[in-house]
């Protein structure tokens, strides 16, 4: 999944787009998603949530969770990334906690969180007070009205969730997957068939994709150099980093920049 931090600076970034089957992934930013148009599943840990029209719900950072699309009507929704850091009052408990269920059907969304949640969908350009306080405003609602349990609870013990989790906080080192294997005591041809099957990919590509995300976010919102940015994300050489982007966004990283700026 590709995630745009469209306003950094602010710490909150918008896309309203048609849901298609992501995989299990986790990342820093909260995660606040809205229903517009048809349905979704959400999938959280070892749970998937059934999502219609006008239901919310909220992904709390570094929890695995995942999306499914059946069926072939409209879908469409708007998917909001908050920056904890947005949150001083709320950061300690955003670490620790995560809603049990991270689900709220459209009768009981309060009016406030679909207001707050238009307002910064909409934005292009705001006072980042304003833009504070209705992300305030949503967190605020999900505290008071979501039970809480121990975000270490959330699919611990499921080998995919420990593979998600051990990419994301590794990718920046020259993993291997018998290295992952080792660490995660199993088999590497248990992990290479779990990727197969449920990123429908290997191990190698992955990752790779992983360091994608990170990429395109520093191309975006840094002025760091191309090199610096591919050795940040755990590329070996700069050749492998432009021949790996190339393949998935169809330009170079330095082209992909100029498009930005633009």
């Amino acid at each position: 999944m590709l995630l745009v931090y469209e306003n950094r600076n602010t710490g909150v970034s918008a896309e309203w787009k048609k849901p298609v089957h992501v995989p299990p992934h986790l990342h820093e930013a909260i995660e606040v998603v809205y229903v517009t148009d048809g349905e979704i599943e959400l999938g959280v840990g070892q749970e998937l949530f059934h999502m219609d029209e006008g239901d919310f719900a909220v992904v709390f950072p570094n929890v695995i969770h995942h999306y499914q699309v059946f069926g072939e009507k409209e879908n469409k929704v708007i998917f909001l990334y908050l920056e904890p850091t947005l949150f001083p009052s709320y950061y300690r408990e955003l670490q620790i906690y995560s809603p049990k269920n991270p689900v709220v059907k459209k009768e009981q969304v309060h009016p406030d969180v679909v207001n707050a949640i238009k307002y910064l969908t909409g934005i292009t350009e705001g006072d980042p007070r304003m833009i504070q306080a209705y992300a305030q405003m949503i967190l605020a609602h999900v505290f008071t009205t979501m039970p809480m349990m121990d975000k270490s609870a959330v699919g611990s013990d499921d080998l995919i969730y420990n593979a998600v989790e051990y990419v994301a906080k590794n990718f920046r080192e020259n993993i291997s997957l018998e290295k992952m294997a080792y660490e995660l005591c199993v088999s590497k041809y248990v992990l290479s068939r779990m990727f197969a099957k449920t990123f429908h990919c290997n191990f190698s590509k992955y990752v790779n994709g992983v360091r994608l995300n990170y990429a395109v976010a520093a191309l975006e919102n840094t002025m760091d150099s191309i090199t610096n940015i591919c050795l940040d994300c755990g590329f070996e050489s700069q050749r492998t980093f432009n021949r790996v982007f190339k393949e998935k966004y169809k330009i170079t990283p330095r082209e992909y920049r100029k498009r930005i700026i633009m």
